[in-house]
């Protein structure tokens, strides 16, 4: 009897492409060792000097360090079973491991909007967003409130997947996607809701709360900035009156307003391509199927990859670490 020949699709072509792979590891280490440097630089300079406490630095690390998580727990945990071994969790890890995904993919979109929401606040009332060595000692009690509620919220949010996910097998395929946690199966673990309509709804509430609502508020408070920097600037031409710390620091906010602009369309596009591909797998099922979800796992990587280089092209310390150590490997290998 003759062997069948089985032809092989342009998916598993692409999948052991060297460039894939290449890829594959570029932005898993890039959002990484980028995420890391942000956390390092910016933090050193919070703890270096606690009397002055720039709000903005702390707001940094705090969406710089819900990236680094998602990368470590979710996306180089990924990268290794796609990879290198293919990982199948039991039922006890999974439902640990879904719940930590939604949790941490939930934070991570809600910090990156504190970013521009606490940028459109400071524009607004046109104070230096600095806690000085004779004020208050430490940050301001709104922003560690805001933290707190950011990562305590979506845990309560998130405990449903710690309940209702369970081990699939190799074989197991996964029917009702969710945006915020999970572009497909993953390590074998999958969504089992009780019935079909409480998935729905489960599916629903994540996309409502925590991909459109989001979304919505990047943009309305990154255009409220822009307007906000508009009227500032043309204030500043028309009278000559104004106070010279609020005339200097119109640059400097206007020069942050297109790095946090930069960092919402990045987000917005990552957003956009992920959802477009996860329901193209939910309601068509089509040829193109495979690959789409291909191109959302890239989706889901790039924003977390690629925001440090973002920070650091606005953050006059990122951007002066960075120089140093191009400096030093230049000299190393000079």
């Amino acid at each position: 009897m003759g062997s069948v020949y089985k032809p092989v699709s342009i998916t598993q072509r692409i999948t052991s492409s060297p460039l894939y792979i290449t890829v594959y590891i570029l932005l898993v280490l890039l959002g990484n060792v980028g995420n890391a440097i942000v956390i390092g630089v910016v933090g050193e300079s919070i703890l270096r000097d606690p009397g002055v406490v720039r709000s903005s630095d702390m707001i940094l690390v705090n969406m710089a360090l819900s990236n680094l998580m998602v990368s470590l727990v979710r996306n180089t945990v990924v990268m290794v079973s796609d990879l290198v071994i293919e990982i199948f969790l039991n039922r006890d890890l999974c439902h640990f491991m879904m719940g930590l995904w939604v949790w941490l993919r939930s934070a991570n979109v809600w910090s990156t909007f504190f970013l521009s929401a606490f940028h459109f606040q400071t524009l607004r009332r046109v104070a230096p967003p600095v806690v000085k060595l004779h004020g208050p000692r430490g940050p301001p009690s709104s922003l560690i409130l805001g933290f707190i509620f950011i990562w305590s919220l979506n845990f309560i949010y998130a405990i449903p997947a710690f309940i209702f996910s369970k081990n699939g097998g190799q074989n197991s395929t996964e029917t009702l996607m969710l945006v915020s946690s999970t572009t497909r199966p993953l390590m074998g673990c999958i969504w089992d809701f009780p019935t079909a309509y409480s998935g729905l709804a489960f599916a629903t509430s994540s996309m409502v709360m925590h991909e459109g609502i989001p979304i919505f508020l990047m943009n309305f408070t990154n255009l409220g900035s822009l307007l906000t920097l508009f009227a500032h600037g043309r204030a500043r031409n028309s009278d000559k009156t104004q106070d010279a710390p609020v005339i200097s620091r119109i640059p400097a906010e206007r020069r942050a307003a297109k790095v946090i602009l930069a960092l919402n369309i990045l987000f917005i596009a990552s957003w956009g391509t992920n959802i477009i591909s996860v329901n193209y797998f939910n309601y068509n099922r089509g040829s193109s199927t495979e690959f789409l979800l291909i191109v959302a796992r890239f989706a889901n990587m790039s924003f977390i990859a690629l925001s440090p280089i973002v920070l650091a092209v606005g953050h006059r310390r990122l951007r002066a670490f960075i120089k140093s150590l191009l400096f030093w490997t230049e000299k190393l290998h000079g």
